[in-house]
């Protein structure tokens, strides 16, 4: 079978053309969800930024996950709500890869810096008095470092696996993105090493994160319950809360989109798929922002700055 030049491939996004009216509604729902993510992630990090109650290591990563989120979603919505009006919905080869590579940095940076984020907090609360000196400002930024680093290091090499396979026939994807398993899957030949390299990939940047996570609350969870009063519990907690609601939410979405049976509605995994891919950045200011005595604060001296500057 005779190998296409990657340069003159374009593939067909398929999303649900079968369905316009719901398209019409999806476009308006992701329009919304995307501003809400460009909204929140950026006042977050205009605010880590510019208050220093907040140049501390949990806001420094906090701003990491903000900026993540914003690349995420800015890889993939945009071409999303174009192919939503759109009747022709191809897509270029090198938009394509670069797409999903840029995806993947940041699905596989946010699984470590959500390990990275929990060994924070399990220093705060388990070594408090040496807190400051373990979370240096050179260990945060090292750490901050290593997460983007081994993000893009998973995307290049799934990504260059995924550039030197033939693709030949009828490129249709079956989704509303490039996403890389169902681009590997329209090869015209052998991909079992890919599929081995995304599943060695899925265990080594979803599992053992969240292992490291797992044993940093059992020693969180042992340091609060030998706290003797409840205020002190509490407030252990309370330091907490947020981080371990995102983790819920981001590992919980997963093995929800992953796990669950198989539906023959191809329609309702597109669906479930595209979801996980927005809920997660558009509920993470929320998450951090709720009950936030720091963060309520700093945006109110931000707002008072504001309106003095408009007099």
């Amino acid at each position: 079978m005779e190998r296409t030049n990657w340069t003159e491939i374009e593939f067909i996004l398929q999303g649900l053309s079968e369905y316009p009216r719901i398209e019409k509604l999806l476009f308006v729902l992701c329009l919304v969800m995307y501003l809400v993510i460009l909204l929140g992630n950026s006042t977050l990090i205009i605010l880590t930024l510019l208050e220093s109650r907040l140049h501390v290591p949990m806001y420094f990563f906090l701003g990491n996950l903000s900026f993540l989120g914003i690349w995420y979603t800015s890889s993939f919505i945009p071409s999303v709500l174009i192919h939503f009006l759109s009747e022709k919905k191809t897509i270029s080869f090198t938009r394509c890869v670069i797409q999903m590579s840029v995806s993947y940095t940041m699905g596989s940076t946010e699984c470590v810096l959500l390990a990275v984020m929990a060994y924070d907090r399990y220093v705060a609360i388990c070594n408090p008095l040496r807190y400051s000196i373990i979370m240096s400002k050179a260990l945060c930024i090292q750490m901050a470092a290593l997460s983007w680093s081994l993000g893009l290091l998973n995307s290049l090499i799934e990504t260059v696996l995924a550039v030197r396979l033939p693709f030949c026939g009828k490129n249709i994807i079956n989704h509303f993105v490039c996403e890389i398993l169902a681009l590997v899957k329209l090869a015209c030949t052998d991909i079992s090493l890919n599929e081995i390299v995304i599943m060695l990939g899925n265990i080594i940047f979803l599992f053992s994160p969240l292992l490291l996570i797992c044993i940093s609350y059992i020693f969180i969870l042992s340091t609060v319950l030998r706290i003797n009063s409840v205020e002190g519990r509490k407030k252990a907690f309370s330091t907490c809360s947020a981080h371990m609601t995102v983790v819920i939410v981001f590992y919980g979405t997963i093995l929800f989109t992953y796990m669950k049976p198989k539906s023959k509605d191809s329609a309702f995994n597109k669906l479930i798929t595209l979801f996980y891919g927005v809920v997660t950045p558009m509920l993470n200011p929320i998450i951090y922002s709720l009950r936030n005595a720091e963060v309520h604060g700093a945006m109110r001296k931000l707002m008072s700055r504001h309106w003095f500057w408009r007099k």
